[in-house]
């Protein structure tokens, strides 16, 4: 809450009556007089002498005649009139009377009733102070959607609303996504004249459903559209709409699209939509009504009976394959783009518009970069940049180089760089198994080419051998598939050839489970085995249930049995041809440990040219 003068005397006026109260309820004077203070003290019996020697001339009960304040003179007291206190007995009937006998001037003086006051504050300051504490919460409700007035807004949209956004982000900085690029193009275009569409009878789309892996530039699509777009823009968050508290949901949705309705033609932008356009009725127990209800009153909202007319709704999602089938179809979503991971093109623009913040040496080529980060998206490029910046400022260096990108690389696949093993047989026993990958996935023609092979520790590997992946991983051959399982497996084999069966360890743990799910998938998914052309299982996961745990077996146990058997063969063929090849390059082997246990790290080229020294390597497809 913003400082103001009106807040301040809100709050100060119960602080200084309650200070008010209270001082006058516990501080005021007994005698309520300041004149009538006495500086000195009596016993009761000598103030019954002074009274028989007629010294008493005033008398003042207090305290319901408990406490007495005397006037006297006499020549105890310096022939002067003097003010005593005297404690009066509970009972002394003849006092009155004694006093009167001598003439005295007597007065009585009534008790303060505190009782009375602390009633009135309780009966009467508190209610006022709850009551303006409850006028207060109910102003900062009206005016925030924070604080303590957030309770009785629940049924409020989240959305933030923006004229005009300035997110900063234009076209001309998302790259790498082309095709999303000329469809919101289109849209804003449709937004700024709508007019060369509407001559030829064209509509304006409902819905625009971006779909794909994280990190491939969804949102920040939907920011350059609110950039480029002179028109309202929402944004929410899908999760925003539901609520612990049933038609909460529901009621955001409609109070997001009425304010929509009054600043059409304008874009909603909604991340992350799957949180509440998931499949209705299903999972284990039944759905969740608040979820579907939400769900409900977005399907009516995007094209019911009234229409929303003049307003855009975007929405992005990793997870299409959950959503509800009522929300996909066209009226409501008339737009299904996919925004994939990036190819060499598409990272190469992705680097180059990172790049411009960076300094950069001009000897480093981004292509080169491009090339070796297959598989990378927008945000994986962003962030080994920014990595490459770090470890370069780290080292109080002036411009990014090649050698940090190629860190950075490493890092960001593999994880953290440790500390280099200690010359020892665990050390050697590992560069063993890492030349063995190497070796066989280099003498394979149908394997990728070695990228470097390193026995610095990073994450929980010991030793790692980099393969370069190539560009196009929609459609790999069963050639490949048996390559990718041997050179898996060349770990393994070479530490029974040298070490012998009883000093195989268990760093080839991980190459195992992948040797045996591309065995299974090639027999179960891809009909690569004696079985037949048959798809016996699928990839396919029940978003309710976690992936993997709703696959029911559509098969016989005889066919079972067949698939084990399968795998098995496969596995051993793959086996026996890489103890071939191992045997039959134990020399080159053997040289290859030596210089990788002296250097810890060699480069692709490197490996290659020390290989063709002693044999041909076969020419990659």
């Amino acid at each position: 809450m913003k400082f103001s003068w009106k807040n301040l005397l809100l709050w100060s006026l119960p602080i200084i009556v309650i200070t008010f109260f209270i001082w006058q309820g516990i501080f005021a004077p007994i005698t309520n007089d300041n004149n009538n203070v006495a500086n000195s003290r009596m016993t009761y019996g000598r103030f019954l002498e002074y009274v028989d020697m007629g010294w008493v001339k005033k008398v003042d009960l207090y305290e319901n005649g408990h406490t007495a304040i005397i006037e006297a003179i006499g020549p105890e007291l310096g022939n002067r009139i003097q003010k005593i206190r005297v404690e009066l007995p509970a009972s002394a009937p003849e006092l009155i009377t004694k006093l009167r006998s001598h003439k005295i001037d007597l007065n009585a003086h009534p008790t303060k009733n505190n009782i009375a006051l602390w009633n009135l504050i309780g009966n009467l300051f508190f209610p006022l102070i709850l009551i303006l504490s409850l006028a207060l919460l109910f102003r900062r409700s009206n005016n925030t959607t924070g604080g303590p007035g957030q309770a009785m807004s629940f049924g409020k949209s989240k959305a933030l609303f923006q004229i005009e956004a300035k997110t900063g982000i234009v076209f001309d900085d998302v790259a790498g996504i082309d095709e999303a690029k000329e469809e919101f193009e289109e849209i804003v275009t449709f937004l700024k004249k709508p007019e060369y569409f509407t001559a030829v009878g064209a509509k304006i789309p409902k819905g625009v459903l971006l779909i794909g892996p994280p990190g491939t530039g969804k949102t920040l699509l939907a920011k350059a559209i609110a950039g480029e777009a002179n028109a309202p823009f929402f944004s929410i968050s899908g999760s925003e709409f539901v609520e612990m508290f049933v038609g909460v949901g529901a009621s955001r949705v409609r109070d997001l699209f009425k304010k929509a309705k009054e600043n059409a033609p304008c874009i909603v932008f909604i991340d992350e939509i799957d949180a509440v356009g998931r499949q209705r009725g299903t999972g284990i127990g039944g759905g969740n009504d608040e979820r579907e209800q939400t769900l409900n009153q977005l399907l009516t909202e995007m094209d019911g009976f009234e229409g929303n007319t003049g307003i855009i709704v975007i929405a992005a999602t990793n997870r299409a394959d959950i959503l509800d089938s009522a929300l996909l179809r066209p009226g409501r979503f008339d737009r299904q783009v996919n925004v994939d991971i990036p190819d060499f093109k598409g990272r190469l623009a992705i680097l180059n518009v990172h790049a411009k913040n960076k300094k950069i040496n001009p000897k480093v080529s981004l292509s080169i970069i491009a090339r070796r980060t297959p598989g990378f998206s927008g945000a994986d490029l962003a962030n080994l940049l920014n990595e490459a910046a770090i470890l370069t400022a780290r080292q109080h260096k002036n411009e990014i180089t090649l050698h940090e990108i190629d860190k950075a690389i490493d890092r960001i696949i593999a994880g953290m760089e440790g500390t280099a093993l200690i010359d020892s047989k665990s050390k050697r026993l590992i560069a063993y198994h890492e030349i063995g990958h190497a070796v066989v996935g280099t003498l394979l023609k149908d394997h990728e080419s070695v990228q470097k092979v390193t026995l610095i520790p990073r994450g929980q590997a010991r030793g790692l051998t980099w393969f370069t992946p190539s560009e196009d991983q929609s459609l790999i051959s069963r050639s490949q598939i048996k390559a990718r399982i041997m050179g898996s497996l060349g770990g393994r084999v070479t530490e029974e050839i040298v070490f012998g069966d009883s000093e195989i360890t268990t760093g080839a743990g991980n190459d195992l489970q992948q040797v045996t799910s591309m065995a299974r998938q090639m027999v179960t998914r891809f009909g690569m085995s004696t079985i037949g052309p048959l798809s016996l299982e699928n990839e396919d996961s029940n978003p309710f249930l976690g992936r993997g745990m709703a696959n029911l077996n559509e098969y016989s146990d005889e066919i079972a049995i067949k698939i084990d058997k399968q795998i098995q063969e496969i596995v051993e063929e793959c086996h026996n041809k890489t103890v071939d090849i191992i045997k039959n390059n134990r020399v080159i082997i053997d040289k290859l440990v030596d210089i990788l246990i002296e250097q810890e790290t060699i480069d692709g080229q490197d490996f290659r040219n020390i290989i063709e020294q002693y044999t041909r390597i076969p020419q990659k497809n």
